[in-house]
């Protein structure tokens, strides 16, 4: 006899074999001892949560004939009958593939015809969202007032699809995703009567990659069975099989991340492509990770919020000392959003490196959470005793500005003296907005992405042209105090334009905001009431 796989193996054939869904079983039990049936039921739920297993066993229920406590016994002909599968009384319709008006109007003449054998007709219909419109409104009268006989069982994975109409005229039940425990409990109960040897810790990773559905723990427990064939069902083995990653792995990854060791983190993903680990599953596996550490972070039960071992309960406590809320909550947001692109995606180690880098270095980053993370990172620094913050930065950032000044000066000055360059006019500051960005390119460094954000004012009621430059990150406060920043940008300027030009540097919101009516440059017609013509402004060619 052909191999028949564990969840058909094992669909449970009466209501207290059911498992996860007490508040429906006891109800239609209940409705059975009462001989209160209804014509139409609805059920609806996520995949693999026991709709059709309900649906079937209602079936046999309601035509059993020594029904055993509102369940069916098994044993009589009729419930052998649609155990095989033989039965005429129950016919099931997959939607998916006959959801047109003509099969709705086959069922509306069958239904005509009493059952040969048996109290009931039962129709059950899967995918009923599947149905066109048409077949939903030729189905209407028939659901709302069917003969005495007939019952309707329709089942969905997405009851938003189905009519309001349809949905009236059923009595709804919603099926709830399965906890891992009793999906784990299950699995147990089922590999004892296969005589399999199954690792209790493999069962419970197994459990919990089900995500609620019954039928998808037993499909993946079977498909680990099948590759081990004959050997004991590790955890290392089941994480091997379903191409996924120990959770040590996730927490080694995790402190390279918090130390900012990129190249660290790159090398440990090396690893899991090498051994075959499958990166969307990886990237699903970690979102729950930092979940699950976010949940210990800011739970005063965390023993209660998550269910992990006691030795994993340590590691997560020391790693939610490691890093604040904000922190976690950035990484989940970087891995959430690469969830969705990895998806399609044609080079998925390519995105999976570069959200790890974007982790490891939140300056890559503008938004609120990274600037936390960045303050972390400043702060640890700062506690170690290694000063890398904004005063080094600017330190390394004079140094460097003055070598560059210093460079240049014996290349670019004559033996003669150069004479004094004339001062600069409104249309030189036009030019020098048009133009800025090849200003800026001439920079390095911190100040050089500090420009990148700054915009360039001109105010118009000062009779000497000035060019204030506000910047728009608070950071730049250091290129401000820095007194190498304005003889540069002033050097850079006389080279490109010819003339010199008074600089005064701003920090938007601070408290230096400039003199009133600072704009950004746009003078031009400023400038045509200044000299009374038109205005055109030159490209600045490149310097090879």
């Amino acid at each position: 006899m052909s191999y028949t796989a564990l969840y058909r193996k094992f669909r449970p054939q009466d209501f207290e074999d059911v498992k996860g869904q007490e508040h429906i079983v006891t109800t239609l039990k209940n409705q059975m001892k009462a001989d209160r049936i209804g014509h139409a039921y609805l059920f609806c739920g996520t995949r693999g949560t026991g709709k059709t297993t309900i649906a079937k066993i209602l079936a046999k229920a309601v035509n059993c004939e020594h029904p055993v406590d509102g369940s069916p016994c098994n044993e009589c002909e009729t419930c052998q009958a649609i155990n095989a599968g033989t039965s005429m009384n129950v016919i099931e319709i997959d939607a998916a593939s006959n959801n047109g008006v003509d099969n709705i109007r086959e069922i509306r003449e069958e239904v005509a015809y009493r059952p040969a054998k048996g109290r009931y007709k039962v129709y059950i219909i899967d995918e009923v969202h599947m149905l066109s419109t048409g077949a939903f409104n030729a189905l209407l009268k028939t659901l709302e007032e069917p003969p005495s006989y007939v019952i309707f069982i329709l089942a969905t994975t997405e009851a938003h699809k189905i009519p309001i109409t349809i949905l009236s005229r059923c009595q709804r039940y919603d099926f709830k995703r399965i906890t891992v425990d009793t999906i784990a409990a299950r699995l147990t109960e089922l590999m004892d009567k296969e005589g399999t040897d199954v690792e209790e810790k493999a069962i419970r990773y197994i459990a919990k990659a089900a995500d609620g559905s019954m039928r998808d723990a037993l499909s993946l427990l079977d498909q680990c069975i099948a590759f081990y064939l004959g050997e004991t069902l590790t955890y290392e083995k089941a994480l091997e099989v379903l191409g996924a990653v120990d959770t040590q792995v996730f927490s080694r990854l995790l402190r390279l991340v918090v130390k900012q060791d990129t190249a660290g983190a790159i090398r440990t993903l090396e690893d899991l492509i090498i051994q075959g680990r499958e990166l969307g599953q990886f990237v699903a596996d970690f979102i729950w990770y930092l979940r699950n550490l976010l949940l210990v972070k800011t739970s005063d039960a965390p023993e209660e919020a998550v269910d992990v071992s006691a030795e994993n309960m340590e590691l997560l406590k020391e790693e939610g000392r490691m890093l604040d809320a904000e922190t976690l909550m950035r990484y989940i947001r970087i891995f959430s959003e690469l969830s969705n692109q990895i998806r399609y995606a044609s080079q998925k180690r390519v995105l999976v490196e570069i959200a790890l880098i974007k982790l490891c270095q939140p300056v890559m980053e503008t938004n609120l959470d990274s600037l936390f993370d960045r303050i972390r990172v400043l702060e640890e620094k700062l506690e170690n005793g290694v000063v890398m913050t904004g005063p080094a930065q600017a330190e390394g950032y004079a140094s460097q500005t003055a070598d560059a000044v210093r460079s240049t000066k014996p290349e670019e000055m004559p033996a003669e003296p150069e004479a004094k360059p004339e001062k600069a006019a409104p249309e030189d500051l036009q030019y020098i907005k048009k133009n800025w960005n090849s200003i800026v390119r001439e920079t390095k460094g911190f100040l050089q992405q500090m420009l990148l954000t700054s915009a360039p004012k001109y105010n118009g009621n000062t009779g000497e042209p000035v060019l204030y430059v506000e910047f728009g990150n608070f950071q730049a406060k250091i290129c401000m105090d820095n007194p190498d920043t304005v003889p540069m940008l002033k050097e850079i300027i006389r080279k490109k334009t010819g003339k010199s030009v008074e600089i005064e540097l701003l920090l938007a919101g601070g408290e230096n905001k400039g003199p009133a009516g600072l704009a950004s440059i746009s003078v031009d017609d400023l400038i045509e009431q200044n000299i009374h013509m038109d205005v055109v402004v030159e490209e600045m060619e490149e310097e090879e």
